[in-house]
């Protein structure tokens, strides 16, 4: 008997980083699905293989990052050195997503500038999220949010006027390479964004956006 061939799978309402329901199978990999949203070129693993809270703790527990690890600061620099001399002197800013090593956050606070954390595993006080900064830090986070485009929302709401978010991540560059891509393979990354999908959210927000280094961007928000 042939068997028919299998179609492939039904697609999310929408894609969770601009809300267009404009999503095509990419591929799957071992039996995980992902979409490619044509609007803001997201890539996107389907919601039904998202990690629950504790396998996503498990996971961030098996990082080694210490506040104080030369290596870790160093490749944290990508960010630090072109945010630095953009922020006025004494800015007050947020690490949100900061993990239980906060290097950035201490580089920062040893440069001059207050610094708040926030994260909901890690340092889970709700309250810093009711204040307002002159910029945000998000390292090595957007990767692993499911609902992307209400924290960026939220964020934006969190940004004085003319204050600075700066995002690092991974983009994703090459389809091919996509299975095999060693950032695919860390289970709790649940979307992958390139360039264009950072323009694509300056866009709804209203931001300005700027690469200023591989994998960071660096989003404004209008000064009224």
């Amino acid at each position: 008997m042939v068997k028919p061939a299998q179609s492939d799978p039904a697609p999310p309402d929408a894609c969770t980083v601009c809300g267009r329901p404009s999503l095509d199978h990419l591929m799957a990999v071992k039996g995980v699905s992902y979409w490619r949203c044509n609007h803001c070129e997201a890539t996107l693993m389907d919601p039904a293989h998202w990690p629950s809270p504790a396998q996503e703790k498990a996971t961030y527990d098996l990082h080694d990052n210490q506040t104080d690890d030369p290596g870790y600061r160093t490749f944290l620099g990508k960010m630090f050195n072109p945010l630095v001399p953009r922020l006025p002197a004494h800015a007050c800013g947020l690490d949100f997503g900061c993990g239980p090593g906060p290097a950035l956050a201490q580089m920062l606070a040893d440069t001059g500038f207050q610094m708040a954390l926030y994260d909901p595993l890690y340092y889970p006080d709700k309250t810093v999220l009711n204040s307002r900064y002159d910029f945000i830090t998000c390292t090595e986070v957007v990767e692993h949010l499911h609902h992307p485009r209400a924290t960026f929302a939220a964020l934006d709401q969190m940004l004085e006027p003319g204050g600075l978010l700066a995002v690092m991540t991974c983009f994703q560059t090459n389809d091919a390479q996509f299975a095999n891509w060693h950032y695919r393979r860390d289970p709790t990354h649940v979307v992958f964004y390139r360039e264009h999908t950072m323009a694509e959210i300056a866009q709804q927000f209203g931001w300005t956006c700027e690469v200023p280094a591989k994998d960071v961007v660096l989003f404004t928000r209008p000064e009224t």
